[in-house]
């Protein structure tokens, strides 16, 4: 399908530092696309700077280190970028790194396509009750064919689903037992059928019993860095129940590897599967359960420069590019922008 076709882009020699004199250029927009590229096709220094918080950002850059593919991004550089992980970086510290005070830049990474999911009815029984949810995959509203896969959890209780095939409008029912507490959530990725490395991805929280679900955050402050998660409370007599790890192949039930009694960290395992990671844990703060979730990486986010504010004193030009991250396909958007002459 052409809408996905974005993805088999064709291969492109790794960069250099693009027009470092700080010179007018000739050609505005030529410079702006090589910087654009640029930031996707260098590693940056230290070439590892998305592993670990405690490095020092020196030079900017997303590349994957290592990849012989050209616009493969690293996992942990990708997911700090997003401004509600645990250990993100700011744009003044990406700006200061890129070495180009000329210039002003945004991105912003998304999957290729978009999950919705409504749910649509509820039928209560004495022992059960189920849900029924409507999953639509679309792009810019045209419907993408594509398969499905859908996780259900409540308290200690999961519940997966069978893959389906949706044209681009399915319904899923999950049982969850009158027993489990609430509230629960359904987690659902979606691989195109045209492009086996284009997965998208939603979830979902809803009441289940009396329990309603509270924003994302209110219990856990989770962060992402390097396969581990790190989970920190955000409220008193946090107890955690379970947490997850979902792919579109796989799914596992993750053990803790270090905890006290504000905060818990866990080891994420590499999936083989090309595939984002939605992970979700539940928990009690002694009266109150909860659910809460992160992807990996982070996205969708968006981070950089206000051209909003900017649009009547700077000159700028937008880039799309298909970039992969764990093998997994994604759109990233680049804008680049400098003052008007």
């Amino acid at each position: 399908m052409v809408l996905l076709v974005l993805s088999a882009m064709a291969s492109t020699s790794k960069l250099l530092y693009p027009y470092m004199n700080y010179a007018v250029d000739k050609n505005v927009v030529e410079r702006y696309k090589q910087i654009s590229r640029y930031l996707l096709l260098n590693a940056g220094t230290p070439p590892d700077w998305g592993k670990s918080n405690q490095t020092t950002l020196t030079t900017f850059g997303l590349a994957k280190i290592g990849s012989d593919e050209s616009y493969d991004l690293d996992i942990d550089k990708v997911t700090r970028l997003n401004s509600e992980n645990a250990y993100a970086i700011t744009y003044a510290q990406m700006f200061s790194a890129l070495k180009m005070p000329d210039i002003s830049f945004r991105i912003e990474i998304k999957p290729m396509f978009e999950v919705t999911i409504n749910l649509t009815a509820t039928y209560a029984g004495t022992n059960e009750t189920i849900y029924q949810f409507e999953i639509s995959t679309a792009k810019h509203g045209v419907p993408i064919p594509a398969d499905l896969k859908c996780y259900s959890i409540a308290g200690d209780y999961l519940e997966t689903a069978n893959p389906l095939t949706s044209n681009g409008r399915a319904h899923v029912n999950t049982t969850i037992p009158s027993t489990v507490r609430g509230p629960a959530l359904i987690a659902v990725l979606a691989r195109s059928v045209y492009q086996r490395k284009a997965v998208s991805f939603n979830s979902h929280s809803f009441a289940h019993g009396s329990a309603k679900p509270e924003p994302n955050g209110t219990f856990l402050r989770l962060g992402l860095l390097n396969h581990t998660l790190a989970a920190s409370f955000a409220q008193s007599n946090v107890t955690l129940l379970k947490t997850c790890a979902f792919t579109f192949d796989h799914n596992s039930t993750l053990s803790r590897t270090t905890s006290d009694n504000q905060s818990a960290r866990y080891s994420i395992p590499h999936f083989a599967d090309s595939s984002p990671i939605i992970i979700v844990s539940t928990g009690t703060n002694s009266t109150t359960f909860f659910t809460e979730q992160i992807a990996y990486p982070q996205i969708p986010l968006q981070t950089g420069a206000d051209f909003a504010t900017l649009k009547t004193h700077a000159k700028v030009s937008t880039y799309t590019y298909s970039v992969t991250i764990d093998s997994a396909i994604y759109e990233c958007i680049v804008w680049i922008g400098g003052l008007k002459d």
